[in-house]
């Protein structure tokens, strides 16, 4: 995106080209060149750095790849006097109290040096904005109070520039320094999940073609979060090439968490992370886990056949919190396996009567669709012979026609024997009711994927460099962070409160926090618009904070602009002389 600012054309012979492109000029650099052995030349690696201003040709606004090339140029600043007469600080006091409790704010400034003020704001926009865009955030800084030193409104050019700077050291430093701090008392599971962004930079070392959730083969990079269900904190994060899947990444964050020094853990994780190897690792690290069972495997049909019609319908095996039953088998997970696991086979009326539903009638539309093909030269889906003996017309020669489908009901009645139950598997002795509770309790880090897609701003990435995307993902970490606090500490204010409370969910109560304004008046000074109302006192007192507390606050936010501004005032020469 090109700049609303001009800065002279680079001079470098035999590096810069014009080319003009839909009746637009636009200048290029060439950064690098390719040798191709079987065609005897060098291809010309160019990136687009500008367009070539109408009115002064030897001028262009610049775009992101030009700070990238030229990194010695500077942006031009937005002057810290451009600040709104109206300032929204509810979640602005929020996110500092976080920041203090976590003394996050000295993690980040040892890391990141005397910009670190931006990195935080830059977090703290991506949760109030629910936008991660670097465009957007002049307009956001305008109307906020900064962390950064003298509340400097940054240009979105100094930001993209501030992001290049941020190296991979710098993260890695964070998470260790992050990890160092969390508590290690007691036992905690650590529930680790991941997703995948998608991305359309072609030179970003992450992204390869990768099976993306949508189940579609696309351009992306994958993200994983580890997070501690005990405490209710991210602990990590990884990111990686997208033509990695999960399940091959795994041994990697066992290992991983390990080196941070956690040894009293176990592991909470998605079937998606179900396979021999990976539980075999995590048995040889010494490390618990608790895993839910992918689909309706032989074995798991084989466990929910043992317990069938003992339980489903006993006080003695109801699980109240989830309006389920459970109980637990012991038996080994595969024949070679020198351990006994802990199956907790679980049931629910609702959730048979729902897939019931939906077996009979995707069963019906597959019976509809044979009758209508009968005697057509078609070939139904292999994925049909499961439940219908396929009878073709001369099958496998030019002429085949499909003749009928014959329903396979020994097949159907033991698929629908398996509807409404679940399986999850533990490698520690425990109830069905201790390890539903357990894998439950990875619901909060599944939040965090949500909101890092939803609230966030990251469904995919807009980088073009892979250390800004990088740099984006460390500070989105940051956030989430946050984030979560401000999740846990809504949930419990919720639970204590009770019914009536919608306005205690992190995207309401950030909109009711952003009415809390401060206004600019003749004297200089900013003061709070208006008393607090009921919400805002019930949102603020989750977080510890009461209305004195957002008066003083304010007061000395109010005093802090002021010293800046006479700071600015005195160290402009004056217009009369």
């Amino acid at each position: 995106m090109e700049r609303d600012y001009t800065v002279p054309i680079p001079v470098i012979p035999g590096h810069v080209y014009k080319k003009t492109a839909g009746g637009i000029r636009y200048v290029d650099y060439e950064y690098d060149s390719e040798y191709k052995k079987d065609k005897h030349y060098c291809v010309p690696k160019r990136k687009t750095i500008g367009k070539v201003c109408p009115d002064d040709p030897a001028r262009m606004y610049p775009n992101e790849n030009y700070y990238k090339f030229f990194q010695d140029e500077k942006a031009p600043e937005i002057s810290s006097a451009d600040r709104s007469l109206c300032l929204r600080v509810g979640t602005y006091f929020v996110i500092e109290k976080i920041l203090h409790e976590y003394r996050l704010s000295g993690m980040i400034s040892r890391i990141i040096g005397e910009k670190y003020g931006l990195f935080l704001d830059l977090m703290a926009y991506s949760i109030i904005e629910e936008n991660n865009a670097g465009q957007y955030y002049p307009d956001y800084a305008f109307n906020h109070p900064l962390f950064t030193k003298d509340m400097q409104v940054y240009s979105d050019a100094s930001v993209s520039s501030f992001l290049n700077g941020i190296d991979r050291d710098q993260s890695v430093q964070f998470l260790n320094l992050w990890n160092k701090d969390r508590s290690r008392k007691d036992m905690i599971y650590i529930s680790y999940d991941s997703t995948n962004k998608k991305c359309q930079a072609g030179d970003i070392d992450l992204v390869e073609v990768g099976h993306s959730k949508s189940g579609k083969d696309d351009t992306i990079f994958n993200y994983s979060i580890g997070y501690d269900t005990e405490n209710k904190e991210p602990l990590f994060y990884e990111d990686y090439p997208g033509s990695i899947v999960d399940i091959s990444q795994l041994d990697y964050m066992v290992d991983k968490a390990g080196g941070y020094g956690y040894r009293n853990i176990g592991f909470i994780l998605d079937r998606g992370y179900f396979s021999k190897g990976n539980i075999h690792h995590m048995d040889q690290g010494g490390y618990s886990w608790i895993i839910m069972m992918k689909g309706m495997k032989p074995l798991a049909k084989e466990v929910i056949q043992k317990v069938r019609g003992t339980f489903e319908h006993s006080r003695r095996y109801r699980i109240d919190s989830y309006q389920v039953s459970g109980i637990t088998v012991e038996q080994q997970l595969y024949p070679s396996d020198e351990c006994h696991r802990y199956f907790h086979v679980y049931y629910n009326d609702y959730k048979a009567a729902s897939e019931r539903e939906d077996f009979e009638s995707r069963l019906t539309q597959m019976k509809e669709c044979l009758q209508k093909n009968k005697g057509m030269a078609v070939t139904m889906p292999d994925s049909w012979k499961e439940y219908f003996d396929l009878i073709y017309y001369h099958p496998g020669q030019k002429d085949q026609k499909f003749m009928y489908g014959n329903e396979l009901t020994d097949r159907i009645d033991d698929a629908e024997s398996t509807l409404g139950y679940f399986v999850i598997i533990t490698s520690e002795k425990m109830t069905a009711e201790q390890a539903l509770l357990l894998y439950k309790s990875r619901d909060a880090s599944e939040k965090l994927f949500r909101g890092d897609k939803s609230y966030l701003g990251n469904r995919s990435s807009r980088m073009h460099t892979t250390e800004s995307m990088r740099a984006k993902i460390f500070i989105e970490f940051v956030a989430l962070i946050v984030r979560s606090r401000m999740y846990v500490q809504l949930h419990d204010k919720k639970k204590e409160v009770g019914k009536g409370t919608n306005y205690l969910t992190v995207p309401a109560a950030i909109r009711e926090l952003e009415k809390i304004e401060m206004i600019y008046q003749n004297d200089g000074k900013y003061r709070l618009a208006q008393a607090l109302t009921r919400k805002q006192k019930d949102i603020l007192s989750a977080f510890g904070l009461t209305g004195n507390d957002i008066k003083k606050k304010s007061e000395e936010l109010a005093l802090k602009i002021q010293g800046i501004d006479r700071a600015k005032k005195k160290d402009q020469p004056d217009s009369s002389d």
